[in-house]
């Protein structure tokens, strides 16, 4: 059982990942998307009516793909008013809890971002612009991204309740 908790957490871990390091590189998609969007309209006056709007939609999935990688990593945000006291063995049942916390969120999130998807192939769904893009790549996304947040999630917990055993997993 052991040797396969321990695939298991190496290859979400390296999923999480190969993704967190793709969605690095989306700010530099994101910042040339805006530096062409302000050239346009403000040196030759061609405004893009679609630079904001890939801007946006390049935001939304650097955060969705960076999920993962931010929770595999440690490197979320934590209230730390009493956690840096407790010994190694306290840590982690503070993290069990708060992971399982965490993971019954992101169930919920997973279960409205489905039915969100759901309704925008089944109405095709659009932004109301002027560029008018589809909404189902950026759902397709959201809904992947949380699935495996929920995958690293479930590697954390295998983590640390194995740690609480005594056998670490690498």
């Amino acid at each position: 059982m052991q040797k396969y908790l321990n695939i298991y957490v190496r290859v979400v871990d390296r999923a999480s990942d190969y993704v967190g390091i793709v969605a690095m590189y989306l700010i530099f998609l994101m910042v040339g998307i805006l530096l062409l969007d302000a050239v346009t309209r403000n040196v030759i006056n061609i405004p893009l009516h679609w630079g904001i709007e890939a801007a946006q939609f390049t935001l939304a999935a650097y955060y969705f793909m960076g999920g993962a990688m931010t929770i595999k990593n440690d490197d979320h945000v934590r209230m730390d008013l009493f956690y840096g006291k407790y010994t190694r063995k306290g840590k982690d049942w503070i993290d069990v809890a708060t992971i399982g916390c965490l993971l019954f969120y992101l169930v919920v999130m997973l279960i409205g971002s489905i039915s969100s998807l759901e309704y925008a192939i089944e109405t095709n769904e659009k932004r109301f612009s002027m560029w008018n893009p589809s909404m189902i790549p950026i759902k397709i996304l959201m809904v992947g991204c949380i699935g495996l947040m929920i995958l690293q999630t479930i590697s954390m917990i295998i983590k640390h309740i194995s740690d609480l055993r005594g056998k670490k997993i690498a």
